[in-house]
């Protein structure tokens, strides 16, 4: 006992503990530099952010309130800053919803049923993540001016419901559960859809939370492929409504930066709701038995 004391104090371990703290606390300065310095300068006048640029120095004779008081101001350009704000929201919940109980059901299927050629299909599910967007973009352009969803949102929604990395998510959950749960409910005289929606679905919590994030970050973020499908103004999801603020003829950048950083604020809240699921959910398979 005393040497395995003496050995958690020992100075080669204390070296490591040190450079260890202090080179994730370096990446953690790094990776919320730029986010600290976009706050800072959603406070600044375009003409101070066009003479310095982004920077982290707190200079308090320059800062203002007066971005956030146009963004929410009721003026034209606030209005539709807020349409292309909730085209975001619906655009964005109903994919994450949609896509989660797709995949859910798809890996589901693909882990808890023995058929033939189970793991040839699962293969050509993961084969597609080798494909890059670009070159299924125009055959799904095709096909969306064919069923008639260009300027919607079903247009935008409709491609990115069956995620091959979600899938593949979810299976490699579903595979540390133990099968077992569903004998004895088929024993109990449970059907298919009682085990699979009130039995297994339960137990993926820690994985619907963790990918719940990563495909509300992706649809948030989104903007080449609405880019593609939405044509007008009133349709635009976020990030296309804020790249239209640089013209040619004048750049909002101050209006532009507060407007990124208010468009932070859900995904930031989704993380802080689920990030206990986060650790259970990325670790999910890692260990069995």
């Amino acid at each position: 006992m005393n040497k395995q004391k003496d050995l958690s104090h020992s100075p080669k371990r204390i070296l490591f503990t040190v450079l260890g703290t202090g080179f994730y606390a370096l990446l953690c300065a790094i990776i919320a530099f730029p986010l600290l310095a976009g706050l800072l300068a959603s406070f600044r006048p375009g003409t101070e952010l066009i003479r310095r640029g982004l920077s982290i120095d707190l200079d308090f004779s320059t800062m203002t309130l007066n971005n956030y008081k146009y963004l929410f101001g009721g003026n034209v350009d606030s209005q539709k800053y807020f349409m292309w704000y909730k085209n975001s929201l619906i655009i964005t919940l109903v994919s994450v919803v949609l896509t989660l109980f797709i995949c859910y059901f798809v890996a589901y299927g693909l882990t808890m049923y023995n058929f033939p050629l189970q793991n040839v299909l699962f293969t050509l599910v993961i084969a597609t993540m080798m494909v890059p967007f670009e070159i299924l973009m125009l055959p799904m352009y095709k096909e969306i001016i064919a069923l008639h969803l260009i300027d919607t949102y079903t247009g935008v929604i409709i491609t990115g419901l069956c995620s091959a990395s979600t899938i593949f998510f979810f299976r490699q959950y579903l595979g540390g559960l133990p099968k077992d749960l569903l004998s004895a409910a088929r024993i109990d005289g449970a059907n298919e859809y009682y085990i699979s929606v009130k039995i297994i679905l339960p137990l993926t919590k820690p994985a619907f939370a963790s990918m719940g994030i990563l495909c509300a970050m992706g649809a948030w973020n989104s903007i080449l492929w609405p880019l593609l499908v939405l044509k007008g103004a009133e349709k635009f999801t976020l990030p296309i409504g804020l790249n239209t603020l640089l013209t040619p003829y004048g750049n909002n950048y101050d209006v532009l930066i507060a407007g990124s950083m208010f468009g932070i604020l859900p995904i930031f809240v989704i993380f802080l709701l689920f990030q206990r699921y986060i650790i259970d959910g990325m670790t999910a398979g890692a260990v069995k038995g």
